[in-house]
């Protein structure tokens, strides 16, 4: 029997994203800025700043889809998972975007005073649609793993906290647009799980038209990792390692996909 999708998850965790965001106030209002951003930022400078775009990329669409290739063939339910959160986040950061006044650190501080990786942006700061991008696909994966899975997974939502402070380290964002991030890409991931729950399982099998859907989207992405440079030029050689990874993974769907319409 499937569960009914609102009873997935406890009311504890339904209102940690809003516990988030309430909590992290002082950061959106700004109450402690310009200072805050300017002791992040530089507190990250030891870090060399390919690590920083690097992490970055994990926010960003294209490379999502290059890190989570290898689950078309090993996990089909977990992909569909974060593809069913990703809907949400999208809508959540361009109502932010688009509903909101918010200059960027770079357009309050004199540029002097902080690393700034990449291009100059000034505008469309709340929220940080990076992070909002990474929690919502590292939280739609790991609610949709097992309780004992989760335990050994819990370094996903690290990765994508990472993510987050990149951003600060970059020089794109502050810390209130992050922390909204953080709470727009966890309610994205629950939300993500709930339309999961309506996914007849027969959508997860390897000769399914929705996962030759998923493929096509792959290949699409193959293709911008190896011929444009996302976010930053350092990230080069990430993006190229990512598409090989996506191709690889492309070629064994297309295997797997051959022997399920031979058994049939």
């Amino acid at each position: 029997m499937r569960i009914p999708p609102f009873s997935i998850f406890s009311l504890r965790l339904w209102l940690l994203p809003f516990v988030i965001f309430a909590v992290s106030a002082p950061l959106w209002l700004h109450v402690w800025e310009p200072a805050l951003f300017v002791f992040l930022n530089q507190l990250c400078l030891p870090v060399a700043a390919p690590v920083w775009t690097g992490l970055s990329l994990l926010g960003n669409g294209w490379g999502v889809l290059g890190v989570t290739a290898p689950l078309l063939v090993r996990a089909p339910r977990l992909m569909w998972a974060w593809i069913c959160a990703a809907p949400f986040a999208i809508l959540f950061a361009r109502l932010g975007k688009g509903l909101l006044v918010s200059p960027r650190p770079a357009a309050e501080i004199d540029n002097a005073r902080m690393r700034i990786v990449g291009e100059v942006l000034h505008n469309v700061s709340m929220p940080s649609g990076h992070t909002t991008t990474a929690f919502a696909v590292a939280s739609a994966i790991y609610l949709a793993l097992t309780p004992a899975q989760r335990r050994r997974h819990w370094w996903m939502l690290l990765l994508a906290a990472g993510t987050g402070l990149s951003r600060i380290a970059v020089g794109a964002h502050w810390p209130g647009d992050v922390a909204v991030g953080v709470s727009l890409g966890l309610l994205s991931g629950m939300l993500g799980n709930v339309l999961l729950a309506t996914v007849p399982e027969r959508c997860f099998s390897p000769g399914h038209w929705t996962l030759r859907l998923m493929a096509l989207l792959l290949l699409g992405a193959a293709y911008v990792l190896l011929t444009e440079a996302l976010d930053f030029a350092e990230n080069l050689p990430i993006q190229w390692l990512l598409a090989e990874v996506a191709l690889v993974s492309l070629v064994a769907f297309a295997m797997r996909s051959a022997r399920a319409l031979r058994a049939s």
